[in-house]
C-alpha cells in the first residue's frame, strides 16, 4: 500500500465543529477544509456569517468552502458574492441545482467570470460535470465536488465517473476535482487512482488515518481482545447446562 505521505491527493476536512476544525488545522497533512449549512447545523452554529468569519481568521492559510444557502438564483449571486470577500482563500460553494431542480449552470458561469473562486456542489452525474465544465472561466480557480459516496451508496461503482469527470476536466488547469462524501478510508486510496485531485474526508475518519497500513494479524487479535474485554464489562455468562437440569 502506498504511504499517505507519498500519494498526490490533497485531504481536507470535512465539519463544521469549530474546535475539531481547529485540531485538523494543527496537521500538515490537511490541507483545506470544507463545511455546509447541513454540518453547520448539527455543530450548532446559529450566526453563519460570524462562524465563518471567525474560521477564516482561524485559518487564514488554507482553502475554505462556505456554502450559500439562498434558493433563488438572484440572492444565490449576492450571497456567492458576499461570501468571496471575507477572504482570499475562500471558495464558495454553489449547488448544481437549486430545490426544484432548476439548473444552477448559468449563475456558477457568471460568478466564475467575476473572479469568484467556486466549488460546484451535490454533482452526481457525468453530464453536470460535462455541463460546469462549459462555464468555468479558465483563468478563475474552482472545485468541482461529485458526490462519489452518495453514488456508492446507490449501488454503482464510483471510481469508472470520477476517471471520466477527471478526463473532462483535463481542460480546465485552474478546476480541481472533489470525491465528496466519503465512507472509509480506503475511498482516499481510490480517489487517488482515479485522478482526483482532493478528497475531502469527515473529522471521524480523518481520525483513523493512523490505521492505514496497520497490520491485519495485529489488528486481528485487537478485535479479540476488544470482544473479550466488553464481555467482561457486561459480566455475561452462560449458566452450565447441567445445573439447571439438576435444578
Amino acid at each position: 500500500m502506498t504511504p499517505l505521505s507519498r500519494l498526490h491527493i490533497k485531504l481536507f476536512a470535512d465539519g463544521a465543529d469549530r474546535a475539531g476544525m481547529l485540531e485538523m488545522y494543527r496537521n500538515p497533512a490537511i490541507q483545506g477544509f470544507t463545511t455546509n449549512p447541513t454540518l453547520m447545523r448539527k455543530a450548532g452554529v446559529s450566526d453563519y456569517e460570524a462562524f465563518a468569519r471567525t474560521i477564516i481568521e482561524d485559518i487564514p492559510d488554507r482553502h475554505l468552502s462556505f456554502e450559500v444557502f439562498s434558493d433563488d438564483f438572484d440572492e444565490m449571486a449576492y450571497q456567492a458574492e458576499r461570501i468571496a470577500r471575507w477572504g482570499d482563500n475562500v471558495y464558495v460553494k454553489i449547488p448544481i441545482t437549486n430545490t426544484r431542480g432548476e439548473s444552477s449552470v448559468p449563475l456558477i458561469g457568471d460568478l466564475s467570470r467575476d473572479g469568484v473562486k467556486v466549488n460546484v456542489t451535490a454533482v452526481f452525474t457525468l453530464n453536470q460535470v460535462s455541463a460546469v465544465c462549459g462555464v468555468l472561466d479558465d483563468n478563475t480557480p474552482a472545485v468541482v465536488s461529485v458526490f462519489a459516496g452518495r453514488i456508492a451508496d446507490t449501488g454503482r461503482d464510483p471510481v469508472p465517473l470520477m476517471s471520466k469527470c477527471k478526463h473532462l476536466l483535463a481542460s480546465k488547469p485552474n478546476v480541481e476535482l472533489l470525491w465528496a462524501s466519503p465512507r472509509e478510508l480506503l475511498n482516499i486510496f481510490q480517489a487517488e487512482a482515479a485522478g482526483c485531485h482532493i478528497i475531502t474526508v469527515p473529522h471521524d475518519m480523518l481520525k483513523k488515518l493512523n490505521l492505514i497500513g496497520k497490520n491485519l494479524e495485529d489488528y486481528s487479535l485487537e478485535t479479540v481482545k476488544m470482544f473479550r474485554t466488553d464481555a467482561l464489562k457486561a459480566g455475561y455468562s452462560l449458566e452450565p447446562e447441567r445445573r439447571r437440569r439438576a435444578a
